[in-house]
Protein backbone atom coordinates (compact mmCIF):
# COMPACT_ATOMS: atom_id res chain seq x y z
CA UNK A 1 0.00 0.00 0.00
CA UNK A 2 0.61 3.59 -0.47
CA UNK A 3 0.08 6.72 1.70
CA UNK A 4 0.43 10.13 2.18
CA UNK A 5 0.65 12.76 4.28
CA UNK A 6 -1.29 16.45 4.61
CA UNK A 7 -0.46 19.49 6.60
CA UNK A 8 -2.31 22.25 6.57
CA UNK A 9 -0.57 25.46 9.19
CA UNK A 10 -3.44 27.66 9.97
CA UNK A 11 -3.82 30.91 11.90
CA UNK A 12 -5.37 29.32 14.67
CA UNK A 13 -4.21 25.56 14.53
CA UNK A 14 -2.23 23.23 12.62
CA UNK A 15 -4.00 19.62 11.20
CA UNK A 16 -2.32 16.98 9.55
CA UNK A 17 -4.02 14.16 7.99
CA UNK A 18 -2.50 10.75 6.88
CA UNK A 19 -4.52 9.11 3.86
CA UNK A 20 -4.70 6.00 1.53
CA UNK A 21 -4.44 6.77 -2.45
CA UNK A 22 -7.98 6.08 -2.63
CA UNK A 23 -8.49 9.73 -0.68
CA UNK A 24 -9.40 7.39 2.87
CA UNK A 25 -8.17 9.03 5.89
CA UNK A 26 -6.73 6.94 8.61
CA UNK A 27 -5.97 9.23 10.72
CA UNK A 28 -5.78 13.07 11.67
CA UNK A 29 -4.95 15.55 14.75
CA UNK A 30 -5.05 18.80 15.38
CA UNK A 31 -3.04 21.77 17.48
CA UNK A 32 -4.14 24.73 18.40
CA UNK A 33 -2.46 27.85 19.94
CA UNK A 34 -3.36 31.75 19.39
CA UNK A 35 -2.73 34.83 17.62
CA UNK A 36 -0.70 37.60 18.80
CA UNK A 37 -2.81 41.30 18.73
CA UNK A 38 -0.32 43.41 20.93
CA UNK A 39 -2.13 46.83 19.30
CA UNK A 40 -5.49 47.17 17.48
CA UNK A 41 -5.10 46.03 13.73
CA UNK A 42 -1.66 44.41 14.80
CA UNK A 43 -1.66 40.30 14.57
CA UNK A 44 1.68 38.36 14.60
CA UNK A 45 2.75 34.81 15.57
CA UNK A 46 6.14 33.53 16.55
CA UNK A 47 7.13 30.66 13.72
CA UNK A 48 8.03 28.29 16.92
CA UNK A 49 4.31 27.02 17.42
CA UNK A 50 3.51 26.64 13.55
CA UNK A 51 6.98 23.98 13.68
CA UNK A 52 6.04 22.72 17.00
CA UNK A 53 2.71 22.04 15.89
CA UNK A 54 3.27 20.52 12.72
CA UNK A 55 5.90 17.92 14.33
CA UNK A 56 3.35 17.11 16.84
CA UNK A 57 0.90 16.40 14.30
CA UNK A 58 2.32 14.31 11.60
CA UNK A 59 4.32 12.01 14.81
CA UNK A 60 0.56 11.92 15.96
CA UNK A 61 -1.25 10.73 12.87
CA UNK A 62 1.84 8.43 12.19
CA UNK A 63 1.38 6.70 15.48
CA UNK A 64 -2.03 6.06 15.04
CA UNK A 65 -2.21 4.62 11.49
CA UNK A 66 0.49 2.39 12.06
CA UNK A 67 0.94 2.07 8.61
CA UNK A 68 5.32 0.86 7.60
CA UNK A 69 6.81 4.38 7.37
CA UNK A 70 8.50 3.25 4.21
CA UNK A 71 5.21 3.01 2.28
CA UNK A 72 4.41 6.85 3.68
CA UNK A 73 5.94 8.24 0.16
CA UNK A 74 5.14 11.98 0.56
CA UNK A 75 3.97 15.14 2.75
CA UNK A 76 2.81 17.76 1.51
CA UNK A 77 2.60 20.84 3.51
CA UNK A 78 0.65 24.38 3.11
CA UNK A 79 0.12 27.43 5.13
CA UNK A 80 -1.75 30.62 6.48
CA UNK A 81 -0.43 33.73 4.27
CA UNK A 82 2.22 34.64 6.35
CA UNK A 83 2.20 38.21 5.23
CA UNK A 84 5.68 39.21 5.68
CA UNK A 85 7.23 36.22 6.53
CA UNK A 86 9.40 35.22 9.13
CA UNK A 87 12.43 37.44 9.40
CA UNK A 88 15.01 35.60 9.80
CA UNK A 89 18.75 36.19 10.98
CA UNK A 90 22.31 34.52 9.31
CA UNK A 91 21.40 31.49 11.52
CA UNK A 92 18.23 31.21 10.17
CA UNK A 93 16.73 32.03 13.44
CA UNK A 94 13.75 34.41 13.76
CA UNK A 95 14.49 37.94 14.48
CA UNK A 96 10.72 38.79 15.32
CA UNK A 97 7.47 37.77 15.27
CA UNK A 98 5.98 37.23 11.74
CA UNK A 99 3.36 39.79 10.30
CA UNK A 100 0.49 37.67 9.12
CA UNK A 101 -2.03 38.16 7.02
CA UNK A 102 -4.38 39.72 9.54
CA UNK A 103 -1.92 42.61 10.03
CA UNK A 104 -3.29 46.35 9.23
CA UNK A 105 -0.21 47.84 10.65
CA UNK A 106 1.51 48.84 7.33
CA UNK A 107 -1.30 51.64 5.93
CA UNK A 108 1.72 54.48 5.75
CA UNK A 109 3.65 52.31 3.81
CA UNK A 110 0.84 51.52 1.29
CA UNK A 111 0.40 54.89 0.85
CA UNK A 112 4.04 55.36 -0.02
CA UNK A 113 4.18 52.99 -2.44
CA UNK A 114 1.01 54.29 -4.50
CA UNK A 115 3.04 57.72 -4.54
CA UNK A 116 7.14 56.17 -5.16
CA UNK A 117 5.86 53.08 -7.24
CA UNK A 118 4.83 53.07 -11.13
CA UNK A 119 1.32 51.64 -10.06
CA UNK A 120 0.71 51.26 -13.92
CA UNK A 121 3.71 48.70 -14.19
CA UNK A 122 3.19 46.99 -10.34
CA UNK A 123 -0.33 45.84 -11.74
CA UNK A 124 0.95 44.85 -15.32
CA UNK A 125 4.12 42.83 -13.55
CA UNK A 126 2.15 41.19 -10.59
CA UNK A 127 -1.27 41.11 -11.67
CA UNK A 128 -2.51 43.06 -8.63
CA UNK A 129 -3.09 46.23 -9.11
CA UNK A 130 -4.00 47.28 -5.30
CA UNK A 131 -1.92 48.53 -3.06
CA UNK A 132 -2.69 47.86 0.78
CA UNK A 133 -1.05 46.69 4.28
CA UNK A 134 -2.58 42.88 3.70
CA UNK A 135 0.62 42.34 0.78
CA UNK A 136 3.53 41.35 2.56
CA UNK A 137 5.92 43.86 0.83
CA UNK A 138 4.09 46.31 2.65
CA UNK A 139 4.78 44.50 6.00
CA UNK A 140 8.51 44.23 5.06
CA UNK A 141 8.36 47.79 4.02
CA UNK A 142 6.94 48.75 7.96
CA UNK A 143 9.99 46.67 9.54
CA UNK A 144 12.42 48.59 7.25
CA UNK A 145 11.02 51.61 8.72
CA UNK A 146 10.08 51.08 12.38
CA UNK A 147 12.84 48.71 13.46
CA UNK A 148 15.75 49.21 12.01
CA UNK A 149 17.54 47.15 14.34
CA UNK A 150 15.69 44.52 13.16
CA UNK A 151 15.89 44.53 9.47
CA UNK A 152 19.49 44.93 9.78
CA UNK A 153 19.40 41.47 11.32
CA UNK A 154 17.13 39.97 8.82
CA UNK A 155 18.80 38.04 5.84
CA UNK A 156 16.00 36.34 4.72
CA UNK A 157 11.77 36.13 4.75
CA UNK A 158 10.29 33.04 4.27
CA UNK A 159 6.85 31.87 4.78
CA UNK A 160 5.23 30.27 7.59
CA UNK A 161 4.82 26.44 5.70
CA UNK A 162 8.17 26.84 4.07
CA UNK A 163 10.29 28.19 6.97
CA UNK A 164 8.60 24.78 8.89
CA UNK A 165 9.83 22.84 5.55
CA UNK A 166 13.34 24.49 5.95
CA UNK A 167 13.36 23.17 9.91
CA UNK A 168 12.24 19.94 8.39
CA UNK A 169 14.41 19.54 5.47
CA UNK A 170 17.22 21.98 5.37
CA UNK A 171 16.45 23.37 2.42
CA UNK A 172 15.30 26.67 1.79
CA UNK A 173 12.54 27.23 -1.25
CA UNK A 174 9.36 29.04 -1.90
CA UNK A 175 6.84 28.00 -3.93
CA UNK A 176 4.87 29.98 -6.65
CA UNK A 177 1.74 30.86 -5.21
CA UNK A 178 3.06 31.87 -2.10
CA UNK A 179 5.43 34.31 -3.87
CA UNK A 180 2.91 35.97 -5.95
CA UNK A 181 0.75 36.44 -2.90
CA UNK A 182 3.94 38.64 -1.31
CA UNK A 183 2.59 41.15 -3.73
CA UNK A 184 4.70 43.98 -5.75
CA UNK A 185 7.73 41.81 -6.26
CA UNK A 186 6.78 38.54 -8.48
CA UNK A 187 6.33 38.71 -11.98
CA UNK A 188 4.05 36.41 -12.80
CA UNK A 189 4.96 35.98 -16.70
CA UNK A 190 8.51 35.48 -16.14
CA UNK A 191 7.78 33.17 -12.81
CA UNK A 192 10.47 35.47 -10.99
CA UNK A 193 11.24 38.35 -8.37
CA UNK A 194 10.71 41.72 -10.55
CA UNK A 195 13.87 43.61 -10.25
CA UNK A 196 12.88 46.30 -11.50
CA UNK A 197 10.11 46.37 -8.55
CA UNK A 198 12.23 45.32 -6.32
CA UNK A 199 14.66 48.23 -6.79
CA UNK A 200 11.52 51.07 -6.55
CA UNK A 201 10.40 49.83 -3.29
CA UNK A 202 14.30 49.55 -1.99
CA UNK A 203 13.88 46.19 -1.14
CA UNK A 204 17.05 43.89 -2.18
CA UNK A 205 16.97 40.76 -3.91
CA UNK A 206 18.37 38.73 -1.11
CA UNK A 207 16.02 39.01 1.46
CA UNK A 208 13.82 36.87 -0.42
CA UNK A 209 14.36 32.76 -1.16
CA UNK A 210 16.18 32.25 -4.51
CA UNK A 211 14.59 28.77 -5.03
CA UNK A 212 11.12 29.49 -6.53
CA UNK A 213 9.00 25.82 -7.15
CA UNK A 214 6.12 23.92 -8.36
CA UNK A 215 3.79 22.98 -5.65
CA UNK A 216 4.38 19.47 -8.11
CA UNK A 217 7.86 19.83 -7.01
CA UNK A 218 9.82 17.90 -3.96
CA UNK A 219 11.31 20.65 -2.30
CA UNK A 220 13.76 18.41 -0.05
CA UNK A 221 13.80 15.26 2.39
CA UNK A 222 13.38 14.93 5.94
CA UNK A 223 16.61 15.21 7.46
CA UNK A 224 17.80 12.16 9.78
CA UNK A 225 16.81 13.68 13.16
CA UNK A 226 13.59 14.77 12.16
CA UNK A 227 12.89 11.59 10.77
CA UNK A 228 13.61 9.43 13.48
CA UNK A 229 11.53 12.20 15.46
CA UNK A 230 8.48 11.43 13.44
CA UNK A 231 8.97 8.01 13.17
CA UNK A 232 9.07 8.21 8.90
CA UNK A 233 12.35 7.47 6.89
CA UNK A 234 15.06 9.62 6.21
CA UNK A 235 14.65 11.10 2.97
CA UNK A 236 10.43 11.23 2.93
CA UNK A 237 9.61 13.41 0.03
CA UNK A 238 8.13 16.94 1.38
CA UNK A 239 6.03 19.49 -0.97
CA UNK A 240 5.02 23.15 -0.37
CA UNK A 241 1.89 23.37 -1.06
CA UNK A 242 1.27 27.14 -0.77
CA UNK A 243 -1.30 29.43 0.49
CA UNK A 244 -3.78 27.44 2.13
CA UNK A 245 -6.92 28.44 0.72
CA UNK A 246 -5.53 27.38 -3.14
CA UNK A 247 -4.59 24.11 -1.84
CA UNK A 248 -8.31 23.70 -0.62
CA UNK A 249 -9.40 24.43 -3.53
CA UNK A 250 -7.22 21.69 -4.83
CA UNK A 251 -8.50 19.04 -2.24
CA UNK A 252 -12.19 19.77 -3.60
CA UNK A 253 -11.43 18.61 -6.90
CA UNK A 254 -10.42 22.21 -8.57
CA UNK A 255 -7.90 20.94 -11.67
CA UNK A 256 -10.16 23.19 -14.31
CA UNK A 257 -11.14 26.71 -14.40
CA UNK A 258 -14.70 28.01 -13.80
CA UNK A 259 -15.11 26.47 -10.23
CA UNK A 260 -16.08 29.20 -7.86
CA UNK A 261 -15.20 27.79 -4.31
CA UNK A 262 -15.24 30.08 -1.09
CA UNK A 263 -13.23 28.45 1.75
CA UNK A 264 -14.63 29.75 5.13
CA UNK A 265 -12.71 30.41 8.36
CA UNK A 266 -11.76 33.18 10.72
CA UNK A 267 -11.64 35.11 7.38
CA UNK A 268 -13.36 34.34 4.06
CA UNK A 269 -11.51 33.24 1.05
CA UNK A 270 -13.78 33.56 -2.01
CA UNK A 271 -11.86 32.43 -5.54
CA UNK A 272 -12.65 31.32 -9.12
CA UNK A 273 -9.76 29.71 -10.85
CA UNK A 274 -9.43 31.23 -14.34
CA UNK A 275 -7.06 31.50 -17.36
CA UNK A 276 -5.80 34.54 -17.25
CA UNK A 277 -5.84 37.01 -14.00
CA UNK A 278 -9.25 38.96 -13.33
CA UNK A 279 -8.26 42.61 -13.56
CA UNK A 280 -9.82 45.66 -12.50
CA UNK A 281 -11.78 44.15 -9.66
CA UNK A 282 -9.79 44.54 -6.90
CA UNK A 283 -8.80 40.93 -6.27
CA UNK A 284 -5.95 39.12 -4.84
CA UNK A 285 -4.14 37.58 -7.77
CA UNK A 286 -1.53 34.36 -8.08
CA UNK A 287 -0.50 31.71 -9.83
CA UNK A 288 -2.69 28.43 -8.90
CA UNK A 289 -0.67 25.54 -6.93
CA UNK A 290 -1.66 22.83 -9.74
CA UNK A 291 -0.54 24.22 -13.62
CA UNK A 292 0.81 26.82 -11.99
CA UNK A 293 2.27 28.40 -15.66
CA UNK A 294 -1.49 28.46 -17.15
CA UNK A 295 -3.72 28.96 -14.14
CA UNK A 296 -4.22 31.83 -11.82
CA UNK A 297 -6.08 31.91 -8.52
CA UNK A 298 -8.22 35.16 -7.99
CA UNK A 299 -10.16 35.64 -4.67
CA UNK A 300 -11.41 38.22 -2.83
CA UNK A 301 -13.14 37.83 0.72
CA UNK A 302 -13.92 39.57 4.13
CA UNK A 303 -10.82 40.03 6.45
CA UNK A 304 -13.36 38.33 9.57
CA UNK A 305 -16.09 35.86 9.03
CA UNK A 306 -15.82 33.25 11.21
CA UNK A 307 -13.93 35.73 13.67
CA UNK A 308 -16.79 37.85 14.04
CA UNK A 309 -18.63 34.98 15.11
CA UNK A 310 -16.33 33.98 17.85
CA UNK A 311 -16.00 37.34 18.95
CA UNK A 312 -19.45 37.39 19.33
CA UNK A 313 -19.43 33.72 21.07
CA UNK A 314 -16.52 34.99 23.19
CA UNK A 315 -18.46 38.29 24.38
CA UNK A 316 -21.82 37.76 24.33
CA UNK A 317 -22.25 34.00 24.78
CA UNK A 318 -21.35 32.94 28.60
CA UNK A 319 -23.78 31.27 29.12
CA UNK A 320 -23.54 28.70 26.69
CA UNK A 321 -20.08 28.64 26.70
CA UNK A 322 -20.28 27.74 30.33
CA UNK A 323 -22.54 24.78 29.62
CA UNK A 324 -20.58 23.66 26.96
CA UNK A 325 -17.50 23.57 28.98
CA UNK A 326 -20.02 21.39 31.30
CA UNK A 327 -20.88 18.89 28.45
CA UNK A 328 -23.58 20.91 26.99
CA UNK A 329 -24.18 21.21 23.96
CA UNK A 330 -21.59 23.00 21.59
CA UNK A 331 -22.16 27.11 22.11
CA UNK A 332 -22.13 27.80 18.58
CA UNK A 333 -24.99 24.80 18.19
CA UNK A 334 -27.15 26.62 20.92
CA UNK A 335 -26.72 30.25 19.07
CA UNK A 336 -27.52 28.63 16.11
CA UNK A 337 -30.80 27.28 17.50
CA UNK A 338 -31.91 30.41 19.43
CA UNK A 339 -31.55 32.36 15.61
CA UNK A 340 -33.27 29.54 13.51
CA UNK A 341 -36.66 31.03 13.95
CA UNK A 342 -35.11 35.16 12.86
CA UNK A 343 -36.75 35.73 9.51
CA UNK A 344 -34.48 37.42 6.55
CA UNK A 345 -33.08 40.90 7.53
CA UNK A 346 -33.05 39.55 11.26
CA UNK A 347 -36.64 41.80 11.59
CA UNK A 348 -34.88 45.13 9.94
CA UNK A 349 -30.98 44.53 11.33
CA UNK A 350 -27.84 45.06 8.90
CA UNK A 351 -24.19 43.97 10.58
CA UNK A 352 -21.28 45.28 8.16
CA UNK A 353 -18.68 42.29 8.90
CA UNK A 354 -15.37 44.88 8.67
CA UNK A 355 -14.50 44.34 12.53
CA UNK A 356 -10.11 44.22 11.17
CA UNK A 357 -10.44 47.09 8.15
CA UNK A 358 -11.38 45.43 5.06
CA UNK A 359 -9.40 43.52 2.45
CA UNK A 360 -10.11 42.14 -1.17
CA UNK A 361 -12.45 43.92 -2.78
CA UNK A 362 -12.97 46.90 -0.95
CA UNK A 363 -9.44 47.66 0.10
CA UNK A 364 -9.89 49.95 3.17
CA UNK A 365 -8.01 49.62 6.41
CA UNK A 366 -10.46 51.87 7.35
CA UNK A 367 -13.29 49.81 7.54
CA UNK A 368 -15.80 49.43 10.88
CA UNK A 369 -17.32 46.79 12.18
CA UNK A 370 -21.35 48.03 11.99
CA UNK A 371 -24.84 46.91 13.63
CA UNK A 372 -27.14 48.79 11.90
CA UNK A 373 -31.08 49.46 13.06
CA UNK A 374 -30.88 47.81 16.79
CA UNK A 375 -34.09 48.50 18.80
CA UNK A 376 -35.62 47.18 22.15
CA UNK A 377 -37.59 44.65 20.26
CA UNK A 378 -34.54 43.16 19.24
CA UNK A 379 -32.86 39.84 21.48
CA UNK A 380 -29.24 38.61 21.24
CA UNK A 381 -30.87 36.15 18.98
CA UNK A 382 -31.57 38.34 16.15
CA UNK A 383 -28.00 39.66 16.78
CA UNK A 384 -26.15 36.70 15.94
CA UNK A 385 -28.34 35.71 13.02
CA UNK A 386 -27.33 39.60 11.38
CA UNK A 387 -23.66 38.54 12.08
CA UNK A 388 -24.27 35.35 10.07
CA UNK A 389 -26.42 37.13 7.77
CA UNK A 390 -23.14 39.97 6.99
CA UNK A 391 -20.71 37.05 5.94
CA UNK A 392 -23.24 35.88 3.82
CA UNK A 393 -23.65 39.82 2.01
CA UNK A 394 -20.04 39.49 1.90
CA UNK A 395 -19.48 36.53 -0.08
CA UNK A 396 -22.49 37.69 -2.48
CA UNK A 397 -20.27 41.07 -3.32
CA UNK A 398 -17.34 38.81 -4.03
CA UNK A 399 -19.32 36.65 -6.14
CA UNK A 400 -20.40 40.11 -7.95
CA UNK A 401 -16.66 41.13 -8.43
CA UNK A 402 -15.82 38.07 -10.71
CA UNK A 403 -18.13 39.44 -13.53
CA UNK A 404 -18.57 35.46 -14.42
CA UNK A 405 -21.10 32.84 -15.07
CA UNK A 406 -20.38 30.96 -11.92
CA UNK A 407 -22.98 27.94 -13.60
CA UNK A 408 -26.13 26.93 -11.02
CA UNK A 409 -24.08 26.00 -7.65
CA UNK A 410 -20.68 26.96 -5.68
CA UNK A 411 -18.46 25.32 -3.26
CA UNK A 412 -18.50 26.86 0.67
CA UNK A 413 -15.58 24.75 2.93
CA UNK A 414 -14.58 25.55 6.50
CA UNK A 415 -16.00 25.63 9.74
CA UNK A 416 -19.25 27.59 8.73
CA UNK A 417 -20.06 24.39 7.19
CA UNK A 418 -21.04 22.93 10.61
CA UNK A 419 -23.79 24.78 10.29
CA UNK A 420 -26.81 23.86 8.52
CA UNK A 421 -28.89 27.03 9.11
CA UNK A 422 -26.19 29.23 7.63
CA UNK A 423 -25.63 27.03 5.09
CA UNK A 424 -28.95 27.43 3.61
CA UNK A 425 -28.32 31.19 4.85
CA UNK A 426 -25.54 31.37 2.20
CA UNK A 427 -27.71 29.76 -0.59
CA UNK A 428 -30.70 32.06 0.34
CA UNK A 429 -28.71 35.40 0.19
CA UNK A 430 -26.62 34.76 -3.17
CA UNK A 431 -29.22 32.77 -4.72
CA UNK A 432 -26.77 30.15 -5.61
CA UNK A 433 -26.70 25.74 -4.74
CA UNK A 434 -24.41 24.98 -2.38
CA UNK A 435 -21.82 21.99 -2.30
CA UNK A 436 -19.48 21.60 1.18
CA UNK A 437 -16.96 18.97 1.34
CA UNK A 438 -18.09 15.83 3.06
CA UNK A 439 -14.98 15.84 5.09
CA UNK A 440 -13.48 18.94 6.87
CA UNK A 441 -9.96 18.40 5.54
CA UNK A 442 -9.86 20.62 2.47
CA UNK A 443 -6.40 22.02 2.82
CA UNK A 444 -5.20 18.76 3.81
CA UNK A 445 -6.70 16.42 1.41
CA UNK A 446 -5.00 19.49 -1.25
CA UNK A 447 -1.74 18.87 -0.13
CA UNK A 448 -1.98 15.10 0.15
CA UNK A 449 -3.19 14.97 -3.75
CA UNK A 450 0.35 17.65 -4.48
CA UNK A 451 2.49 15.18 -2.64
CA UNK A 452 0.82 12.64 -4.76
CA UNK A 453 1.34 14.07 -7.98
CA UNK A 454 4.88 15.24 -7.17
CA UNK A 455 6.24 11.80 -6.15
CA UNK A 456 4.10 10.28 -9.02
CA UNK A 457 1.64 8.11 -6.50
CA UNK A 458 -1.29 9.82 -7.88
CA UNK A 459 -2.40 11.09 -11.04
CA UNK A 460 -5.17 14.15 -10.93
CA UNK A 461 -7.59 11.35 -12.35
CA UNK A 462 -7.15 9.49 -9.28
CA UNK A 463 -7.91 12.63 -7.30
CA UNK A 464 -10.74 13.95 -9.56
CA UNK A 465 -12.61 10.20 -8.96
CA UNK A 466 -12.51 10.74 -4.84
CA UNK A 467 -15.76 11.88 -3.28
CA UNK A 468 -15.15 14.86 -1.99
CA UNK A 469 -18.50 17.47 -1.97
CA UNK A 470 -22.07 16.70 -0.75
CA UNK A 471 -25.52 16.69 -2.73
CA UNK A 472 -26.50 20.87 -3.49
CA UNK A 473 -28.12 22.37 -0.63
CA UNK A 474 -30.85 24.36 -3.07
CA UNK A 475 -31.80 28.27 -2.16
CA UNK A 476 -35.16 28.87 -1.23
CA UNK A 477 -36.08 31.90 -3.93
CA UNK A 478 -38.69 33.57 -2.29
CA UNK A 479 -36.15 34.52 0.62
CA UNK A 480 -33.58 35.52 -1.94
CA UNK A 481 -35.94 37.89 -3.39
CA UNK A 482 -36.50 39.36 0.20
CA UNK A 483 -32.34 39.41 0.81
CA UNK A 484 -31.87 41.67 -2.43
CA UNK A 485 -33.17 44.25 -0.31
CA UNK A 486 -31.30 44.11 2.48
CA UNK A 487 -28.11 43.14 0.35
CA UNK A 488 -28.66 46.44 -1.35
CA UNK A 489 -28.63 48.45 1.46
CA UNK A 490 -25.87 46.74 3.37
CA UNK A 491 -24.05 47.90 0.06
CA UNK A 492 -25.25 51.51 0.59
CA UNK A 493 -24.53 51.46 4.32
CA UNK A 494 -20.92 51.22 3.38
CA UNK A 495 -20.55 53.56 0.70
CA UNK A 496 -22.87 56.14 3.04
CA UNK A 497 -20.79 55.33 6.43
CA UNK A 498 -16.71 55.05 4.05
CA UNK A 499 -16.47 59.04 5.28
CA UNK A 500 -17.18 58.78 8.99
CA UNK A 501 -15.38 55.34 9.24
CA UNK A 502 -12.04 57.44 7.58
CA UNK A 503 -12.83 60.28 10.54
CA UNK A 504 -12.68 58.05 13.26
CA UNK A 505 -9.69 55.88 12.43
CA UNK A 506 -7.78 59.46 12.57
CA UNK A 507 -9.74 60.16 15.56
CA UNK A 508 -8.08 56.79 17.13
CA UNK A 509 -4.71 57.09 15.67
CA UNK A 510 -4.25 61.19 17.69
CA UNK A 511 -5.62 59.18 20.71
Amino acid sequence: MTYLIGTDIGTSGTKTILTDTQGHILAQAIEEYDVLTPKPLWAEQWPEVWLTATRATIKRVVAEAGVPAAEIKGIGISGLYGGSGVPLDDQMQPVRPCLIWLDRRAQAEAEWVKTHVDMAKLATVTGNEVVDPYYGFTKMLWIKQHEPENWQKTRLFLPPSNDVIYRLTGEIAIDHAAAGLIGGVYDVARRDWSDDLLAQLGLPRDVLPQRIVDSTEIVGGLTDDVARELGLQTGTPVISGGVDVGAANIGMGVFEPGKYVATIGSSMNAALVTEAPITDQGMIVWPYQYRGTGLYYNFSGSATAGAIIKWFRDNFAQLEVTQQANGGVAAYTALDEQAAEIEPGSDGLIVLPYFMGERAPLWNADAKGVIFGLSLAHSRAHVYHAFEEAVCYALRESIERTGRDLGDSIVIAGGVTHSADWVQLFADVTGYAIQTPLINAEANLGDVILAGLATQTLTVADAQAWQVLGEPVQPNLERHVQYDGYYALYKQLYADLMPDMTTLSRLETHN
